[in-house]
């Protein structure tokens, strides 16, 4: 699994977002989207996963966009959400946290290789012994 292309969003001092795009040996593309906050008993990461396979692309940003339009305009429609568009890039020279990007895929090459999961967006909750290597 070699990833193509990497986004990385911060969302506050504990949270941040990776979405990576990552290939197959068959040169077929899918996209995990990780969730990586930072533990508050210890120096580690708990991390949440979901991979999202092409065919599920377009229904899932468009299932995005309703979710996040509800809730601008029908719950908080005096809210104001560009307050908060106040991205922080690296400054040269800035190191990022100590495994904050440190990934560990809960799939295998092969299952990947073997086309789309029986859900087509699975999530990897933590759950299996791979996580505690992080």
């Amino acid at each position: 699994m070699e990833s193509v292309y990497s986004k990385r969003i911060r969302a506050g001092k504990r949270r941040t977002y990776f979405f990576d795009v990552r290939s197959t040996r068959n040169q077929d593309y899918y996209l995990t989207i990780t969730e990586s906050r930072k533990r508050f008993n210890d120096n580690g990461y708990d991390r949440h996963k979901i991979f999202l396979y092409k065919e599920d692309f377009n229904k899932f940003i468009k299932a995005l966009n309703e979710a996040v339009d509800h809730v601008k305009t029908e719950l908080m429609p005096d809210f104001d959400f560009d307050a908060f568009n106040h991205d922080t890039p690296l400054a040269e020279g800035e190191d990022i946290e100590a495994g904050e990007i440190e990934e560990v895929d809960a799939v295998t090459d092969s299952e990947v290789n073997a086309g789309p999961a029986p859900s087509a967006v699975a999530q990897d909750n933590g759950a299996d012994e791979e996580v505690d290597k992080w």
